[in-house]
């Protein structure tokens, strides 16, 4: 939210962006954030990466623009993803 205005300076319509959040979880089971990332890597490093990455892609195209452009063939698949922030 700090930064949210430096992101899209010019106040471009329908304008997103994918970032990257790093966590670490300690022995006690806390969560803590180490950075956010605004160009996060894609690959797949591990099968449960390589299973999840084309989901979130796909997901991140329902929720940013399926709004704006209405697809023409529907899945059926639920979202596994929910967008956290529209500043409207």
């Amino acid at each position: 939210m700090s930064v949210r205005k430096a992101l899209n300076p010019n106040n471009r319509k329908d304008c997103w962006e994918l970032f990257g959040f790093d966590f670490l979880i300690d022995e006690d089971f806390r969560v803590w954030l180490i950075e956010v990332n605004t160009n996060p890597y894609l690959g797949s490093p591990n099968q449960f990466i390589a299973d999840l990455m084309p989901k979130m892609l796909d997901d991140m195209l329902k929720l940013t623009v399926d709004p704006t452009y209405e697809p023409k063939n529907v899945e059926s698949r639920p979202s596994d993803f929910d967008i956290l922030y529209r500043e409207d």
